[in-house]
């Protein structure tokens, strides 16, 4: 079964469906009318909120988390104002992929493909292919990690946790993938108890707000991890084709957009949680740690946090973040290989409907748990693909501002002030990816 094409108009019988509920409302009185629309909005809003809070859950995966741990193990709290000023970046990228969605009904990919030609949808779809792989190294490496932390040898973490997100892709309904990922996304709260187990000083804490040693060429990667942390290309394609699958309209964009602004806090208050954590209990001992694993986190915390913060609310924050972001990047590789071959491309859709997309879907998975299963060290190859994933931002959202200006109605399209903040936001993150470019060939 194959999602509906390019449908903006609202039917004739909408519109009169419209005007009948308005034509009611006001005859309720003001008092009924206004609990009764309270209660719409609720109910609208909760219909509508899913695939941009899990969508930025899967944003603090694995990688994030060890990118984080990195930077308040190294720099202390002097990461933290690079995390605040991220969240307005992650918001306008993502809320211009929920319009594109929503308005356009077509996912990244197709409409790449439909707005500028099949080379580049092609070109995309590649640039999606290796931040995917590299995202879903990382994270089983994580899921990996943990299972180390807990005596579990990693074919049995890996191999269980591939075929529990196999079994859940290929149910053929988009809202219970949906569910049961924000269901395991939101273990990544639990890095909020270990960062107030961990006691941080508030004057140290504030002093490192005002830290921003650009001048540092270590400093300088290390945020152009964070960078890549926070901003993937996977996410464009998720959110794109999430809110199709859920068959989100344009009167429900608002509410998309608050979804988006919601996940895009709670993702980078998550990061400053295990800042902070790391920072306040490693990171306070003032020489530079680098740390080697996730059991080696682990235990370089436990002095401070004790078993429980250590082991099971930095474990199994991990374990959640690591799950979801797994769905979610291997659905995003399967709706991009879709989209630009023109295949049918939903988690709506029965195996035998859509086998091609559900093929690449396991396939991401399988590649993904093989590569762990080999061997390789997580910290310096999450970093690695955390300064690859800001390496590739400038074809990213270079694709998603030309759709943004050449896909969408004109009346849909940004303008005045917000217009120039968007461009300003997303050509810093541009600037840091070509100078991350620069530093990684003269390297």
């Amino acid at each position: 079964m194959r999602r509906e094409g390019a449908g903006y108009a609202v039917s004739e019988q909408l519109q009169r469906g419209r005007t009948r509920r308005a034509t009611a409302a006001a005859a309720e009185p003001p008092k009924a009318g206004s609990r009764r629309a309270g209660v719409g909005r609720l109910f609208l809003l909760g219909a509508v909120l899913g695939p941009g809070l899990m969508v930025m859950l899967a944003d603090t995966d694995a990688g994030s988390v060890v990118t984080a741990a990195q930077s308040g193990a190294l720099w202390g709290y002097g990461m933290l104002l690079p995390q605040l000023l991220l969240i307005p970046v992650l918001y306008v990228v993502q809320e211009m992929t929920v319009r594109l969605g929503v308005l356009t009904r077509k996912g990244h990919g197709e409409l790449i493909r439909d707005t500028f030609g099949r080379p580049w949808a092609f070109l995309s779809v590649l640039t999606l292919f290796v931040a995917a792989v590299g995202a879903l190294v990382t994270e089983f490496a994580g899921i990996a990690g943990v299972g180390q932390l807990f005596g579990v040898p990693k074919v049995y973490s890996v191999g269980a946790a591939a075929l529990l997100l196999i079994g859940l892709g290929v149910t053929g309904s988009y809202r219970r993938v949906e569910r049961v990922g924000i269901a395991l996304g939101l273990f990544e709260l639990l890095f909020l108890p270990a960062a107030l187990m961990s006691h941080p000083d508030p004057v140290s804490l504030v002093h490192g707000l005002g830290q921003l040693p650009l001048g540092n060429h270590g400093y300088l990667m290390l945020l152009a991890a964070n960078v890549g942390a926070v901003i993937m290309p996977w996410m464009v394609f998720y959110q794109q084709g999430a809110v199709i699958d859920k068959g989100l309209r344009p009167r429900q964009l608002r509410g998309a957009r608050v979804d988006t602004l919601v996940g895009a806090v709670v993702t980078q208050l998550v990061m400053i949680f295990v800042v902070v954590a790391v920072a306040a209990t490693i990171g306070r001992s003032g020489h530079a740690t680098a740390l080697q694993s996730i059991p080696e986190i682990s235990r370089a915390l436990e002095p401070f946090l004790g078993f429980a913060g250590a082991k099971l609310a930095f474990g199994l924050g991990i374990l959640g973040a690591s799950l979801v972001a797994a769905i979610v990047v291997s659905v995003a590789a399967a709706f991009g290989i879709g989209e630009a071959f023109g295949c049918p491309h939903s988690l709506n859709s029965q195996v035998g409907e859509a086998s091609h997309f559900y093929l690449a879907y396991v396939l991401a998975l399988v590649l993904g748990a093989a590569v762990v299963l080999k061997g390789l060290p997580l910290i310096h190859l999450t970093i690695d693909i955390e300064v690859m994933n800001a390496i590739l931002l400038p074809v990213v959202l270079g694709f998603l501002l030309a759709l943004e200006a050449k896909a969408l109605p004109a009346q849909a399209r940004m303008r005045g002030p917000y217009r120039w903040f968007v461009y300003l936001a997303t050509g810093s993150v541009i600037l840091v990816g070509l100078v991350t470019t620069f530093h990684a060939v003269a390297g």
